[in-house]
């Protein structure tokens, strides 16, 4: 995760969205210029764009609120348990209709792709009921088809508990399994099944369980694992293959050693562990033992409430003592494999996406995450087309 090649005084060539050629100036052949746009880099720094792979865009309103509470002394849990959290975003989105919800989220897709990310992933789970949850699926669907980032989709059914189910979690479960997931299956609407593996909210075995009925419709497995406490959601993941386990605030020695057995990413959150205080993942130890990471913003209204992946960058950095080589390659190449986008995203190769981050003139790589408060992109490139920053971006479409 170290290695983060650079060539100095190069060109990159774009045709159409993809990356045509790539290499030091001195090798480019007049034949190969594009006689279309040229963009002056000089002093600058071609990046490829950030891939944020584990979101939760589609929500009505901000938590304000609860962030007042915490500095007040409550809990994440104490909050959840008298209606907050996960339950106060469910029920205004159940209200909310399609098209607000797309709108929304489109301006917040809009948003991040000017802060230079180029892919995402987006959950559901603000829903917990099965109109609400596909209600959210569809507006995913929409917005990949319409927006230019790059996008995933993930059933995130297994959030938390809703009221209506408070003494019935069999039953709940069931309603995922057997109901919403045959519907999601029918409609295409995602790729992922994930869990929030945790105390008060699903066990290890629940969790395997959730995710071997995925399966069955195709959805590949992804876990919320190790956020506020050690519950499994590691090794659940692992067991059943998937793609990427997320958190990882708890994570311990034997939670390493599956990881290293297995094809699953584990990835950082560190907004989320910023903004609720909680005790740091044991990033660097992993690294250390030859593990990989991805990092991802988990922009979210409730507790990483930010999808500034440069900040996240940044906090990788400062908190948890990765260098910023390290740090970049898990917030591109890393968070690419974490949702099946490596062959395409997060790296600047030929025949990849033309999303690229041009830097304003900087010194260094390592001058991104030290200014952590600053906005250092000057240029952003989606599917090969230029946006400056300022500009406005994207015209949001009708549903």
């Amino acid at each position: 995760m170290s290695k983060f090649d650079s060539i100095e005084n190069a060109y990159v060539l774009v045709e159409g969205d993809r990356i045509a050629f790539y290499g030091p100036m001195n090798e480019l052949e007049t034949s190969n210029q594009n006689p279309g746009l040229e963009i002056d880099a000089s002093g600058k720094f071609v990046l490829p764009s950030f891939c944020d792979s584990h979101t939760h865009l589609v929500y009505v309103s901000s938590r304000e609120g609860e962030f007042a509470d915490r500095i007040n002394g409550l809990t994440y849990q104490q909050i959840y348990e008298r209606g907050g959290g996960i339950l106060n975003s469910s029920a205004k989105l159940r209200a909310a209709s399609e098209a607000e919800l797309f709108q929304s989220t489109w301006n917040r897709l809009d948003e991040i792709m000017m802060l230079g990310t180029g892919a995402v992933e987006i959950k559901s789970g603000y829903g917990l009921d099965t109109d609400s949850e596909l209600k959210m699926l569809r507006v995913i669907r929409a917005l990949r088809e319409k927006h230019p980032l790059s996008i995933k989709a993930t059933f995130l059914g297994a959030h938390a508990i809703p009221p209506a189910f408070k003494n019935d979690k069999a039953g709940y479960i069931r309603l995922l399994t057997d109901e919403m997931m045959p519907r999601i299956a029918a409609e295409k609407l995602a790729d992922y099944c994930d869990v929030f593996c945790e105390q008060g909210y699903f066990t290890h075995d629940e969790t395997k369980k959730i995710l071997e009925a995925g399966l069955k419709y195709g959805l590949k497995p992804k876990v919320h694992a190790e956020q506020l406490s050690h519950s499994g959601g590691i090794r659940a993941g692992v067991e059943c293959n998937a793609i990427s386990v997320d958190h990882l605030e708890f994570c311990n020695e034997e939670d390493i050693t599956a990881l290293k057995n297995s094809d699953t990413m584990p990835t950082l959150l560190p907004g989320a562990q910023f903004f609720l205080q909680l005790q740091q993942p044991p990033a660097r130890r992993m690294i250390d033992t030859g593990l990989p990471v991805a990092v991802a913003s988990d922009y979210n209204p409730g507790s990483s409430p930010s999808g500034n992946m440069m900040q996240m960058v940044s906090l990788c950095c400062i908190q948890y003592k990765m260098t910023p080589e390290e740090a970049f390659n898990a917030a591109t190449l890393n968070s690419a494999y974490a949702m099946d986008l490596g062959e395409t995203h997060g790296s600047i190769a030929v025949g990849k996406k033309a999303n690229l981050i041009i830097t304003k003139e900087i010194p260094s790589i390592a001058y991104l995450p030290y200014s952590f408060g600053s906005n250092l992109i000057d240029t952003i490139i989606v599917n090969g087309k230029n946006y400056q920053k300022n500009e406005s971006t994207t015209q949001p479409l009708n549903i």
